[in-house]
């Protein structure tokens, strides 16, 4: 049985892949990725779930920007649109979430990118996690929340 952290950013990769995917409002991809799901997950895995979409996406920009930068001789264009997608909202999570550990956010990242992505994938979201973890600063506002613009 999964974590339910761990079922939540599984559930954040699904949401974040068809969302890049097929270009759409986010809103309108967590509500009809909800009504798709044969489980019933609970509230809290829901919440975090939804609370990674939303920031991720609402930080994508500047996200991506940090990701090219510590990404040597790797555009996101290139990447597989997993790698990129876990890399996101694991950097969302460490930039912009105080409450979630630095080492359990790229734990779980590498985790998810052994799981769904090719072989060599843990090494590489694991070494541009690790470079943001130590040279980016924390951004996470106080009580952030990204639902509220």
């Amino acid at each position: 049985m999964l974590r339910k952290r761990t079922q939540a950013r599984e559930c954040a990769l699904q949401i974040l892949y068809q969302y890049e995917m097929n270009p759409e409002p986010i809103e309108e991809i967590l509500k009809r990725f909800w009504v798709e799901q044969d489980e019933t997950f609970a509230e809290d895995i829901r919440e975090f779930a939804r609370k990674l979409a939303l920031g991720t996406v609402k930080y994508q920009v500047e996200i991506d920007r940090i990701l090219e930068k510590y990404a040597d001789n790797w555009e996101l264009s290139r990447m597989s649109m997993i790698d990129r997608n876990i890399m996101r909202f694991a950097a969302y999570e460490l930039l912009y979430l105080a409450d979630v550990p630095p080492k359990v956010t790229i734990n779980e990242a590498v985790n998810l990118a052994k799981k769904f992505s090719q072989e060599e994938s843990g090494k590489f979201v694991n070494g541009i996690l690790d470079k943001i973890n130590h040279t980016e600063k924390p951004i996470h506002p106080k009580d952030h929340d990204p639902s509220v613009a």
